[in-house]
């Protein structure tokens, strides 16, 4: 028996989460499934602990319409093991795959590259605790999170507006975001030796 798999969320539970999240029960600024993984990837990595109810609240942006406390339950308990699941990744060393294309191409009825949207939710869950992040050593910190910084489209600075301008640069650090979220973890929270 396997248990370290217990708790850990399913394609078939991540289906249901997104339909839910798409749904007219949930606040039209409410977090679809890739920006709900952006933020809990954050929240995982975040120096300090952020409070389940926070970073709920920054999801749902609203209280969803619930229709009864059954499906409150339910929903809330998947956000749960999604949570769950990205820290059992980092924790166990392993790269987060992003439901997304590591790409900053759009398709023709998307407004914003997917990986955008994942990125800006990410950063959301930066700027929780923006001062524990950078405290320690802003410019480290920094140059970690900049291929994040990039596929947001949140930052104006010029490294960074030079940066999207090269379609071949930005194009590249993309791809190394799921390596980044392990050496982000590994940063805050393995000891050091």
């Amino acid at each position: 028996m396997n248990t370290n798999a217990q708790g850990l969320i399913t394609e078939a539970e991540l289906d249901d989460l997104e339909a839910f999240l798409f749904s007219d029960s949930v606040s039209e600024d409410a977090l679809d499934l890739i920006g709900a993984h952006g933020l809990l990837c954050a929240v995982n990595i975040s120096p300090v602990e952020i409070p389940e109810a926070e970073w709920m609240a920054l999801l749902f942006d609203s209280e969803p319409e619930w229709a009864s406390e059954e499906e409150k339950n339910h929903y809330q308990t998947l956000l749960r093991k999604l949570h769950k699941t990205l820290a059992s990744d980092l924790y166990n060393d392993q790269e987060t795959l992003l439901p997304c294309e590591l790409t900053l191409d759009t398709d023709e009825d998307e407004d914003l590259p997917e990986l955008t949207i994942w990125a800006q939710s990410f950063m959301e869950g930066v700027f929780l605790r923006e001062e524990e992040w950078f405290g320690r050593d802003e410019e480290t910190v920094a140059g970690m999170l900049l291929p994040i910084m990039v596929a947001s489209e949140l930052f104006e600075d010029t490294e960074i507006l030079e940066i999207r301008q090269d379609r071949a640069l930005s194009e590249e650090m993309a791809e190394q975001i799921p390596e980044l979220l392990v050496d982000l973890y590994l940063y805050f929270h393995a000891p050091d030796k």
